[in-house]
């Protein structure tokens, strides 16, 4: 017998209900199905109708997560040099760019992991492996140089009022990350403002450089121009070497991962595909409208699509299971109006010109009238019973 195997199993007995150490059987059920496949059967919320179990399902999500990071590292580094009027290469850029993430990522997961244990010891319940993907997918919306302090605030909001309150994983209204970016960017605007901090060394803290959707042009210059000027080419947006939150820069990684959940069935293509074609309506509504040239109303479909952090938004957090529709016509109009609700935030409220964040935690809310509706609408067309 595997000797990791039999140690759980005769420490098992303790943390049953007749075990001196009853209290901590959550803690103990999440470290063996760490190292052993979890029982397949899930008695409670929520239910994966798959032959996947919740962490192997989640471990998906931390796979098409990994281009991401591993980018944003990189660029993070990378943007460390130029403010620096330094050239790094890729291994140094990557390494002086690890030494800011990384710290961001060990404190999300180990206050979020303090809330979930202390929620499922109280609530004996064992702990939910939901929050393997939230601990990471918070960090990548965030910049560099945050404070620690403010990222453990921002988890802990998110975990405790976005998730537990509502009953824990499977019961949330809203997205746990996004909630916990929406504490922090409403709480401290400064760090989290259009001019994002880059991270330098040198006893510097930071400078702070303004990311592509705080650029606007002169009068009777085109955002177009104006974005040139500025450094942000199409191409660089979509590959994404500009300045910007962790996971939000790369089109091109978030576009990979997108394509990995789809393939995998992980995420519903139709709220991915409902929402780039939401924004691409709606950027050429706004862009056939005259005026407004050096607004982000004329920006067009493309320039609104590779900057800020839409893809990665409607990639890896609209279609997260819990707080998405649940009908195929409900992931339609969601992702249709995530889409909508970015383009219409950026161009008509310049004080929030990332309109990916607001527009998912608006669509959480409305995401069960949808599938309402559409239920209703169905039931509404069987012949009746005669």
């Amino acid at each position: 017998m595997n000797p990791l195997k039999k140690l759980f199993d005769e420490s098992e007995p303790h943390f049953t209900e007749s075990g001196k150490y009853k209290k901590f059987a959550p803690l103990f059920e999440a470290t063996k199905t760490f190292f052993f496949f979890p029982s397949p059967k899930n008695k409670v919320m929520p239910f994966i109708r798959d032959h996947l179990d919740l962490k192997r399902y989640m471990s998906f999500v931390l796979i098409a997560l990994l281009p991401v990071l591993l980018f944003g590292m990189y660029n993070t580094g990378f943007q460390s040099g130029i403010a620096t009027g330094e050239s790094f290469g890729l291994g140094k850029s990557f390494l002086v760019g690890a030494g800011y993430v990384l710290p961001i990522i060990i404190v999300s997961y180990g206050v979020g992991f303090f809330w979930e244990i202390l929620f499922a010891v109280i609530r004996k319940h064992k702990i939910s492996e939901g929050f393997l993907v939230t601990g990471i997918l918070f960090p990548l919306t965030l910049p560099a140089t945050i404070p620690l302090w403010q990222v453990a605030l921002g988890i802990s909001f998110g975990v405790v009022i976005g998730k537990e309150v509502f009953g824990g994983t499977g019961r949330n209204i809203l997205n746990p990350a996004l909630t916990a970016r929406a504490f922090v960017f409403f709480s401290y605007p400064v760090t989290m403002s259009g001019n994002v901090w880059v991270a330098v060394k040198d006893g510097v803290d930071g400078i702070s450089g303004a990311t592509a959707l705080a650029v606007s042009g002169m009068e009777g210059e085109s955002i177009t121009a104006a974005l040139s000027s500025a450094g942000f080419s199409l191409s660089d947006l979509f590959l994404g070497i500009v300045p910007g939150s962790i996971g939000e820069s790369s089109a091109l990684c978030c576009l990979l991962g997108a394509f990995f959940l789809i393939l995998t069935r992980i995420a519903n293509y139709r709220i991915i595909i409902g929402g780039i074609a939401g924004l691409v309506v709606t950027a050429i509504f706004f862009y056939l409208i005259p005026g407004g040239q050096e607004t982000w109303a004329n920006a067009g479909p493309l320039y609104h699509l590779c900057a800020g952090g839409f893809l990665f938004g409607i990639s890896f957090m609209a279609t997260d299971p819990v707080s998405a529709p649940g009908t195929h016509w409900g992931r339609w109009a969601f992702g249709f109006f995530i889409g909508f609700l970015t383009v219409t935030i950026r161009v008509i409220n310049p004080a929030f010109v990332e309109g990916t964040m607001l527009a998912i935690l608006f669509m959480n809310v409305f995401a069960p009238l949808l599938d309402h509706m559409v239920i209703k609408y169905k039931t509404s067309k069987r012949i009746p019973n005669v």
